[in-house]
């Protein structure tokens, strides 16, 4: 049960109830289900259903589609940690022979290996995995379309050969090593590759009449990587909360940061306002909000799961139609709709347990020629460098264990910050990638580049 803290209000739970109806009346779908998560935690379901019988619940199962990518994204970045790859490896390296092992790694997960985007025909969606039987099936004469690393372009028989890559690793098939690595830990027993009841079944909607055609349900074999997955919006909703926080047993909460972190830009055709592509996610900017997750489909199912890591909301959308309603948008506004309606509480300010006082000499304004910045010690003992104009460059970073700082992000990420100290161990400068930052503008007193004009500041005459 929901702690009554966690309960959203009357009102929140009835625009949410609102969205999906409109979604499933307007979309024509035969059913539809989604969840929200919050703090951690699923808070709402709700459904609607033309078809007789109970209405679909939380356990509910539907085919998720390429909501499979980031499962098996998630077990790549695994055995990356555990040291049995680099992301920069070439495929070659590891599953040789295949015609397109000089893409690496990260490109696979990213999209950018320049691989066709589907498997040569037949479509290989509503067609039995069988037809496929070898990776060479799946990528045909012709595997790259594009130089590899140049471009994103989102290819299904990249994410085979991910799994391949898994399987020839782990020495066991793809979806067994799904389920003890992943699944299991994170308790998602109602996730699988061939569904159990309660399931949706698979409908196509007639464009100009309402009236339903079964779609078919294939198994797809080597395929299977990049989208063979059943899930429920339960499942889906625990996740989320794992990839929005980490899980130790399965990836680190670094580990998911890094899925989360752009990898490659979109195909200037897709653009949802803004997006972008990390290891395994999809990454919107949506009407001015930061969304992580992904859609999927397959015939008979759309699904999405979006994730406002800042808000601490997710939501889910899973519907039993080929085409009708669009899961992004409905997932997207089900954030919405919760963290505008009961905006995050932040939690309460606690002083640090202790402080360093090296680092806390560190703290406060410094000037990179004539900008100001603050220096911000951080509650996770991390320090941020931040413009005092509110625009410009900024980073957090992350100590290094030998009085120097990483940088985490955007222009400085991966940059190193050197406190540099006068013979009486005060600090004379900052250095941040050749970047000297002194207490003064300019201060005559520190080693700026260039020098400084001995005339010193004066005005015009």
């Amino acid at each position: 049960m929901t702690s009554p803290q966690e309960e959203l209000l009357p009102g929140t739970r009835r625009a949410l109830l609102h969205r999906i109806a409109v979604a499933q009346a307007e979309g024509r779908a035969p059913s539809l289900a989604a969840a929200v998560v919050r703090g951690g935690r699923a808070v709402w379901h709700g459904a609607r259903s033309a078809m007789s019988g109970p209405a679909p619940d939380e356990n509910t199962q539907y085919r998720i589609g390429s909501i499979t990518k980031p499962f098996t994204a998630v077990q790549v970045l695994r055995l990356r940690d555990e040291g049995l790859l680099d992301l920069g490896d070439p495929l070659e390296k590891h599953l040789p022979g295949t015609g397109a092992g000089r893409a690496t790694v990260a490109d696979l997960l990213a999209h950018t290996g320049g691989l066709a985007a589907e498997s040569p025909g037949p479509w290989w969606e509503r067609t039995p995995g069988t037809l496929r039987p070898e990776l060479a099936d799946v990528l045909g004469e012709r595997p790259l379309l594009h130089p590899v690393g140049r471009r994103h372009h989102y290819s299904n028989p990249g994410y085979t050969l991910l799994g391949a890559l898994i399987e020839k690793l782990r020495g066991a098939p793809w979806e067994d090593v799904l389920r003890q690595e992943v699944l299991i830990p994170l308790g998602l027993d109602r996730t699988a590759g061939k569904p159990s009841a309660p399931y949706a079944d698979g409908w196509a909607v007639h464009p100009w009449a309402d009236a339903l055609l079964a779609e078919p349900v294939e198994d797809l074999g080597r395929m299977a990587p990049a989208g063979q997955l059943w899930s429920t919006t339960a499942d889906l909703a625990r996740f989320a909360v794992f990839l929005a926080h980490g899980d130790d047993r399965v990836l680190s909460a670094e580990s998911v940061r890094e899925m989360r972190t752009p990898a490659a830009p979109a195909e200037i055709g897709d653009l949802v306002d803004t997006s972008s592509y990390g290891l395994g996610l999809q990454i919107h900017a949506w009407s001015g909000r930061l969304l992580v997750g992904h859609s999927g489909s397959l015939p008979g199912f759309v699904a999405n799961l979006s994730i406002g890591i800042e808000d601490d909301v997710a939501a889910v959308v899973l519907a039993n139609c080929t085409s009708g309603p669009l899961p992004a948008a409905v997932g997207a506004e089900l954030v919405r709709i919760v963290a505008e309606a009961e905006p995050r509480i932040p939690e309460p300010w606690r002083p640090l347990p202790e402080v360093d006082t090296a680092v806390l000499e560190l703290a406060g304004q410094w000037y990179w020629g004539t900008q100001a910045f603050a220096l911000r010690l951080l509650p996770d003992g991390a320090v941020a460098l931040e413009p005092l104009s509110g625009t410009g460059r900024r980073s957090r970073f992350r100590a290094a264990g030998d009085g120097t700082w990483t940088g985490l992000e955007g222009y400085y990420a991966g940059e190193t910050l050197r406190p540099v100290r006068r013979e009486d161990g005060s600090v004379s400068h900052l250095d941040l990638g050749s970047f000297v930052f002194t207490r003064q503008p300019y201060d005559d007193g520190t080693s700026v580049p260039g020098g400084v004009d001995t005339e010193g500041w004066r005005g015009v005459r």
